[in-house]
């Protein structure tokens, strides 16, 4: 089945890694195209899925890197606004298993400036699934107009959230007093055990989905690095371990399983609705798939998600 458009509503993050090459009193950046939601549009268009992204581009260096960026990988650009303000800056710095963290330069940036009349032109009568979350979703002035287009797509859309929390940024609290909020909008919830730890500290994973459940989030996939992913559907839970990969770094991983996720489900038909039809066999199958597309991932440097074709030869090389 060919996959139904996914749009995708989020920032766009420059991400400057320090090169090892850097002296004491010389600092030198690579910079490639980021930030969570651009990833998973890339990826989903990467990946087979028609991938319609909603951005707020700058005219700036940065804003010119990310339109090339997802253009080259097939992204639909058509209702991405074209911004005044600079782009968001993220410099990182690697650890020894390859983890990123991030110090952002994000005050008053062109991603958190959406406008009602700006999101109101969009028409998603294509679209079986608009996916979001991350610093869209809790940034201002956009935030809560970003909560009020899912809250209109909802009836006719699958809703899919990812928390991505980035507590130097915006303080956990911050998510936490608007989690309950984003289940009643979701369907899907993707986060990983780092975002659970700051939403919910001490909380066990299989009690989180439950609480989650409650609040209205039908599927919950909660990623675990080299320990896999947990997934629960309405209560019903299954365990899908990683890919085994030799890992460079794992910028963009979760965002990659994510989009591998969606658009599993959606060439399979289940986007378009409230995931009525879908079984807890559908949600495993959906999740071995985005573990392949996140080991693929993290195999290389950044946020570089693989090609249809990569993984088709990936899959044609195990059955040899």
């Amino acid at each position: 089945m060919s996959p139904r458009q996914i749009t995708v509503l989020g920032e766009c993050v420059a991400d400057a890694f320090t090169d090892p090459a850097s002296t004491s009193d010389e600092l030198a950046l690579r910079v490639l195209p980021g930030g969570g939601p651009a990833n998973t549009a890339v990826s989903l268009a990467r990946l087979g899925t028609p991938a319609r992204f909603l951005a707020r581009l700058s005219g700036d260096v940065f804003g010119r890197l990310f339109r090339s960026h997802l253009e080259a990988s097939g992204v639909d650009l058509s209702d991405a606004v074209q911004a005044a303000e600079p782009s968001t800056l993220a410099v990182a710095e690697l650890d020894a298993r390859g983890q990123a963290q991030f110090s952002f330069h994000a005050q008053n940036t062109a991603d958190w400036q959406w406008t009602e009349e700006e999101l109101a032109r969009v028409d998603l009568s294509g679209t079986a699934c608009v996916h979001t979350g991350s610093l869209a979703l809790v940034q201002q002035p956009g935030a809560t107009v970003v909560e009020d287009f899912l809250a209109a797509a909802a009836p006719h859309a699958t809703i899919s959230i990812d928390p991505n929390v980035r507590p130097l940024l915006v303080h956990p609290d911050v998510y936490r007093a608007r989690l309950a909020h984003w289940c009643a909008l979701a369907d899907v919830l993707r986060l990983s055990e780092d975002d659970l730890a700051l939403l919910l500290p001490g909380t066990p994973p299989e009690q989180a989905c439950d609480i989650w459940h409650a609040a209205g989030a039908r599927l919950v996939v909660i990623t675990r690095g080299a320990d896999g992913a947990l997934a629960s559907l309405d209560g019903e839970r299954v365990q899908v371990p990683a890919v085994p990969t030799s890992v460079v770094d794992t910028v963009g991983a979760g965002d990659s399983f994510t989009a591998g996720l969606l658009h599993h489900l959606g060439t399979h038909g289940f986007l378009g609705g409230r995931l009525p039809e879908l079984r807890l066999d559908d949600v495993a199958e959906a999740c071995r798939f985005g573990a392949r597309v996140a080991a693929l991932t993290c195999s290389v440097v950044g946020p570089n998600p693989p090609w249809e074709s990569e993984l088709t030869q990936l899959a044609e090389a195990d059955r040899v």
